[in-house]
């Protein structure tokens, strides 16, 4: 097995032209450098520079060869980095699922973060539908959630309020209702709603105000969007979802004689005692509670 002295050396002679250099470098004397060189080009059974200049220069294996010196030097450090944090009790991976039709943007901003404090996390990310995220915590299969609010979550559940997003009433641009606004309650009910459900729920699952009693039901957002733009009905759907679709002409958006605002839907950090966080799922929970709430509504 080649030993990382001989390694460092190797690179760093390749990469300064010069054993003094490399010497230099590491603050050893120069004839460190050569023997561990002389060892490795043993080890390998190749000449990994040529010695007949003032200074040495790589050969054609030794070009060869550095790409995988270097592969091997950063494995190592790598593995001595990923057991540190073991020993830290900083857990190996994390998963966090994120509810269709959140704000992403604020998320993106606290995974950064994430990303430079616990460079060696494996990090998974699920995006379960409406109300689906406590199906998945209660199974194990993730560690941390981030949904849409619920009256009450089940026993042993913790959970933190981080912000609202708001809900948008949208209809396609050659649908009935855009070009009655401001739309009344009986119009709205008087045409299909498309409402985004939870797979694992019954009607308790939905996602916004049922304010039809014509429902067509799907666990996706985008397809909802899809559906609407189509005609097939209007949706009340997060912002979020369809601030594109609305800003390039593709999606109406709904006034309405009923309510002054959009409403308003609260956003939680979900995690349960059963399933316990380590120092990285720990602070990215507290990092996800001190974003601005406005910075939810998109």
């Amino acid at each position: 097995m080649v030993s990382q002295d001989g390694l460092t050396a190797f690179m760093l002679a390749a990469e300064l032209g010069s054993f003094s250099a490399a010497a230099r470098r590491i603050g050893k004397v120069q004839s460190a450098i050569s023997t561990a060189i002389a060892n490795l080009e043993i080890d390998t059974g190749v000449t990994l520079f040529d010695r007949s200049g003032r200074l040495p220069v790589l050969t054609d294996e030794g070009r060869a060869l550095l790409p995988y010196a270097r592969a091997i030097s950063l494995g190592q450090k790598e593995l001595m980095a990923k057991a540190g944090s073991l020993s830290e009790g900083i857990e190996h991976r994390l998963s966090v699922a994120i509810e269709q039709g959140l704000s992403l943007p604020p998320v993106l901003d606290a995974l950064s973060e994430f990303a430079q404090k616990f460079p060696t996390v494996e990090l998974e990310l699920l995006s379960p539908g409406v109300n689906d995220t406590p199906e998945l915590l209660i199974s194990g299969r993730t560690d941390l959630g981030l949904m849409s609010e619920q009256e009450s979550y089940p026993l042993g559940f913790q959970f933190r309020g981080v912000g609202h997003t708001a809900l948008v009433m949208v209809c396609s641009p050659t649908y009935p209702l855009a070009g009655v606004q401001p739309v009344d309650l009986k119009a709205l009910r008087e045409h299909r709603q498309i409402v985004l459900h939870s797979r694992s729920k019954g009607r308790d699952g939905s996602y916004g105000n049922m304010k039809s009693p014509l429902l067509w039901e799907a666990e996706n957002s985008s397809l909802i969007v899809e559906m609407v733009k189509s005609g097939l009905g209007w949706a009340e759907l997060p912002y979020t979802v369809v601030h594109d679709p609305i800003s390039q002409g593709r999606l109406t958006k709904l006034s309405t004689s009923f309510q002054q605002s959009d409403d308003l839907a609260g956003v939680d950090v979900v995690w349960t005692e059963r399933r316990g966080l380590g120092a990285a799922g720990s602070w990215l929970r507290d990092r996800l509670m001190t974003l601005p709430q406005e910075a939810w509504r998109g």
